[in-house]
């Protein structure tokens, strides 16, 4: 005669899921802090202690960031250049990814190793060269400036080559090189599918570096042309801070990036499902 056993759910699971919800308490803290401020007065925010409540002035405080800053402009230019890099970013080292993980061809280790070895070297030290190259391509100032130089990272590279390695098996390609698929026809037939979980990661990934990159793009763009970055050093200016209208700014900035989170999220758990199955 056999038991059937009953699921328990023990101390450990109890502390577990505590510690869960406290963790997203704490992530999500400064999100819903950004709100209240850009929601309050300055006068509201220095007070001891400090309201935790939303207040009325959040279309005020927006109204003072559009005064105060080409926000507008800014927004589109982020959009324009974090856009452009993404795509430009996830396709060139998708590319390179599968090159170097499924083809065989000289030199594949070495071109591997410098490529790695490039993230070594700080991107500080090649501000004055990149530069004087774009002052000579006559590109200050000009938003190809900042897109350009980022179309290709080297992280990006190694990453999709990690996980090309280890989710792209050789038979598929083997067996699409016997009915006669060119190297361009396996790429987008059998690589871009399989590859879609991490595009979507290395996707996210670089949208937030790009949208939130600040040092190049302060050097290569004017006032007149900013990124959002840029563009919210110009709020709360004068001899006091005016600490809503700077955090109002930054919530208009952060928008962005959570609808793209929200847009690539359901790959990026598509693709830890994927690695939890296979593992």
């Amino acid at each position: 005669m056999t038991s059937r056993r009953t699921p328990r759910t023990g101390r450990g699971g109890t502390i577990t899921y505590a510690i869960l919800v406290l963790a997203v308490l704490v992530s999500a803290f400064p999100f819903y802090w950004t709100i209240v401020a850009a929601s309050r007065s300055n006068a509201d925010l220095a007070q001891v202690p400090p309201t935790l409540l939303p207040g009325p002035n959040l279309i005020h405080n927006f109204e003072a960031v559009m005064e105060e800053a080409d926000i507008g402009t800014a927004l589109l230019n982020s959009l324009v250049v974090s856009g452009s890099i993404t795509v430009g970013t996830v396709l060139c080292c998708t590319l390179a990814g599968f090159a170097f993980a499924k083809l065989r061809f000289r030199g594949r280790g070495a071109l591997l190793a410098l490529t790695v070895g490039t993230m070594m070297i700080p991107p500080q030290l090649g501000v004055i060269p990149l530069f004087m190259l774009i002052a000579e391509l006559g590109w200050v100032n000009q938003l190809q400036s900042v897109i350009l130089p980022g179309l290709v990272s080297a992280f990006g590279v190694f990453f999709m080559r990690q996980y090309l390695v280890q989710s792209l098996p050789d038979e598929l390609i083997e067996a699409a090189r016997v009915d006669g698929a060119s190297s361009a026809r396996i790429f987008w037939s059998i690589v871009v599918p399989i590859a879609r979980p991490g595009m979507a990661v290395l996707g996210l990934l670089t949208f937030m570096a790009a949208w939130n990159d600040f040092f190049w793009p302060i050097i290569a763009l004017s006032s007149q042309e900013p990124t959002v970055q840029v563009a919210l050093r110009q709020l709360g200016g004068g001899y006091v801070h005016d600490q809503s209208v700077i955090m109002a700014g930054t919530l208009l900035g952060t928008l962005p990036v959570l609808l793209v989170f929200g847009l690539l999220g359901r790959q990026i758990v598509g693709g830890i499902m994927q690695g939890a199955v296979k593992g």
